[in-house]
């Protein structure tokens, strides 16, 4: 009988995102093929300390008491990995300390295979300054921004906002570099609302990105995104649209119980746009590196008379959310691939390249 493959399955972490990461673990522990592979639950609390098994899958329900468990469950981290036996690491961590590189470079050390970006992949799409100069590069049209840093708006503030004002139109969107789920992102409308707006993100990271928005006042550009898989030859889903139930597609607009923001797949698109649109994902996806997975997204301008509509890159996403009603599978979804099928085809881009990595050579012969 042929020995099952050995899948880690990672989630939680010390990111905002922490409990985004528990309902999409949820959903790959509950869909994938049990028949074909041996998971093991991974879990890091909000706290840093490593889980497995049993005590990891008790931090989907998360308790006082399970919290109680993690000293005397913790696993030594250097050693996590390596000391599991596993054939595969599926880190399904989202933001900071899990889609930064930072834990690519663990896996890396071990030699262990595992899904998504490397480290260039995952600290590129994380830090969203890097990403948009990487997006220049290779010609990607974006709306118009700049980069500033935490200690430049905390020293001089009023000339920040002097920069912002000559660089970019209201309404701007002032974001952290290094976060996802719209965490920290603000809209800002006016000078009076900047300060507010800045500061919130600089709570998050020391860079800051401040977007000038699409389309101008008063004016709600289409969200749309695409779901990219692949290694060397990345494919892309058809085109899907969120309608959000605010201004823009913040946190409670994204996971909020009362939320009534609306997913269209696929979007009202003609064929030339699809295609446009998709050819970017592509292109975003190989211009950061990526591997594996990726959400990218994109921000169109609303159809004037006579006016072709304008299609900008907003941003990448290496390790998009993950549940089975997150856009990522519903995309994929809609293109043909279901969700257990994604989980294994995931599986395998990671074996697969980790093997295109033994053909590097690391040591003088």
């Amino acid at each position: 009988m042929k020995k099952k493959l050995r899948i880690g399955i990672l989630f939680g972490g010390r990111s905002g995102e922490h409990e985004v990461s528990l309902l999409s673990a949820a959903s790959v522990l509950k869909a994938i093929d049990k028949k074909k592979y041996e998971v093991v639950p991974i879990a890091i609390t909000k706290q840093g300390h490593w889980l497995r098994d049993d005590h990891a899958t008790a931090l989907l329900t998360t308790t006082p008491e399970t919290l109680s468990l993690a000293a005397s469950a913790d696993i030594e981290v250097a050693a996590a990995p390596a000391a599991l036996g596993v054939d595969v690491i599926f880190p399904v961590l989202h933001g900071t300390f899990g889609e930064d590189g930072t834990i690519q470079g663990l896996f890396e050390l071990a030699d262990i295979a595992y899904v998504g970006s490397g480290v260039l992949g995952s600290a590129a799409g994380m830090d969203k300054a890097i990403m948009k100069q990487l997006f220049h590069a290779a010609g990607l049209p974006q709306t118009p921004y700049i980069a500033l840093t935490r200690t430049q708006w905390r020293t001089d503030a009023k000339r920040c906002t002097k920069t912002i004002e000559q660089a970019l139109q209201y309404p701007i969107f002032v974001k952290p570099a290094n976060l996802g789920s719209s965490v920290g992102i603000s809209k800002v409308h006016n000078r009076a609302e900047l300060a507010p707006a800045m500061d919130l993100a600089a709570s998050f990271d020391r860079r800051l990105v401040i977007e000038q928005g699409v389309g101008g006042p008063g004016v709600k550009p289409r969200e749309l995104e695409v779901a990219v898989l692949g290694n060397e030859t990345p494919e892309a889903s058809v085109v899907g649209e969120i309608v959000p139930d605010r201004e823009f597609y913040d946190y409670d607009s994204k996971y909020s119980a009362t939320s009534t923001s609306d997913p269209v797949i696929p979007a009202a698109l003609t064929a030339a746009e699809s295609k446009q649109i998709r050819a970017m994902a592509i292109a975003a996806f190989q211009a950061c590196d990526c591997a594996g997975l990726a959400r990218v997204d994109f921000l169109m301008e609303p159809k004037t008379r006579g006016k072709k509509a304008a299609i900008y890159l907003n941003e990448i996403n290496t390790m998009p959310g993950f549940t089975s009603i997150s856009m990522y599978p519903k995309l994929w979804g809609a293109t043909g691939v279901n969700y257990k099928t994604l989980i294994d085809r995931l599986i395998q881009l990671a074996i697969e390249r980790h093997k295109e990595k033994q053909q590097t050579q690391f040591t003088k012969q």
